[in-house]
């Protein structure tokens, strides 16, 4: 059995004792067992007031749904608002999950850069401009972003951003290349630019490779890390690039979709092997990234939620 065809199973299973629903919600206008009716549930009760006013304060869409969070218990951008919403305002708990992944960091950081409500994690973050060329800037839609953003202070006095892709029950077993056809050219004439520059952070080797999904995304968020530091953006001068992703997701982890286009057997190593700086790209499994919370005081229910739902 997949990966997703196992959590589907699980979600269906524990759809009664955690969210007291009857499933059947409707997703791509069929009812289904692993959508919720009252989509709002989707959303841990401790944080769910706030992420939704959050999101619809920053005109963020939700997947699928717009301005109300989507029922589909499989969602990973629900899955990411669960694991890192109720750190938000916790200087503590984003200090000991940055800590958990790079022993440099002194302590995490508000997300300031001007906004009145700012918190130590922001989401769906597309920098202050439009840095890659493309035709929209807005949040969360047509524009390349990241999941979740999370800002620290070294030991050593610089500000490092830590760029976070969350995935779920995601694979993308063969993929065409984007930069195929007519519409593919469009897209090497946005990126191109970037792509171009002395100082880019990604080899640029086989281009039809590099357009090949998920490489594609992680290729399009790198040249936005990069332009963000250069542009020292909350006064960080380096990133790390986060690609949280469960380890039991093995059609997503242990496949290379650009099999003779890119060098690697899996994600990770061929991602790595296309980075001036490997070492700025890291996979985790969002049980080790949350983990150090559990020593954090006033962790416990949010903790618990998460080992119910997704981590057990």
């Amino acid at each position: 059995m997949s990966y997703i065809e196992t959590q589907r199973k699980r979600a269906i299973e524990i759809r009664d004792l955690i969210f007291r629903d009857p499933g059947n919600g409707i997703f791509k206008k069929r009812e289904r067992e692993f959508v919720l009716n009252d989509a709002a549930l989707n959303i841990w009760a401790g944080v769910r007031h706030d992420a939704i006013a959050y999101f619809n304060r920053h005109s963020i869409p939700f997947w699928v749904s717009g301005n109300e969070p989507t029922g589909h218990l499989l969602s990973s951008q629900i899955a990411c608002i669960n694991h890192l919403y109720f750190v938000r305002q916790r200087q503590d708990t984003s200090t000991a999950i940055l800590q958990g992944v790079d022993k440099n960091v002194k302590c995490a950081l508000r997300m300031d850069n001007g906004v009145a409500d700012s918190g130590f994690v922001d989401f769906e973050v597309i920098g202050a401009k439009n840095y890659l060329g493309e035709k929209q800037h807005t949040r969360g839609a047509n524009a390349t972003s990241v999941d979740a953003m999370m800002l620290a202070e070294m030991k050593n006095g610089i500000r490092k951003l830590y760029f976070i892709e969350w995935k779920y029950v995601e694979n993308y077993k063969s993929q065409p290349s984007k930069a195929e056809g007519k519409s593919g050219q469009t897209r090497l004439n946005i990126y191109k630019p970037l792509l171009e520059q002395t100082d880019c952070p990604v080899i640029i080797g086989n281009i039809n490779g590099l357009f090949t999904e998920p490489y594609y995304q992680l290729l399009r968020q790198t040249l936005l890390a990069n332009e963000m530091t250069k542009a020292k953006e909350y006064g960080a001068t380096d990133y790390h690039h986060l690609h949280i992703i469960p380890t039991a997701n093995k059609e997503l982890k242990n496949v290379n979709t650009a099999a003779g286009k890119l060098d690697g057997k899996g994600l990770h190593d061929t991602w790595k092997n296309q980075l001036r700086s490997p070492g700025k790209y890291q996979t985790i499994d969002p049980n080790n990234f949350i983990s150090p919370a559990k020593e954090c005081l006033d962790s416990l229910s949010a903790i618990n939620y998460l080992e119910q739902r997704y981590w057990n």
